[in-house]
């Protein structure tokens, strides 16, 4: 398939893919939790440079293979790689706002 007619991958469109993609153990989105460190699209190849919360995490090949599963389910994509980094270590601040009150006990007024 000629550049003409491949759909156009975006940067939006990975980011909204990995947002269905949840770590089985918390409730939150790895996007929200602050696990996607980066994405690089090139052509019809998408990688994903990510974390986990934990590096002794004993789902991260579950993880790893459902976020690449989701990323070459966006139109366009050809293959889709994902890339376990440990630096920076994640923290509880990389997470959004929404994913906090999800996850932190909030008093109720």
């Amino acid at each position: 398939m000629d550049s003409i007619h491949r759909p156009s991958i975006t940067q939006e469109a990975v980011y909204e893919a990995l947002r269905e993609c949840y770590d089985p153990e918390i409730p939150v989105n790895i996007v929200d939790l602050g696990l996607v460190y980066g994405v690089t699209i090139v052509d019809d190849w998408v990688g994903v440079k990510m974390t986990l919360t934990t590096p002794g995490c004993g789902l991260a090949d579950q993880i790893a293979n459902d976020v690449r599963s989701k990323i070459k389910g966006i139109p366009g994509v050809a293959e889709g790689d994902v890339r376990l980094v440990w630096n920076p270590p994640w923290n509880q601040s990389m997470m959004s706002e929404d994913a906090r009150r999800k996850l932190l006990m909030q008093k109720d007024i």
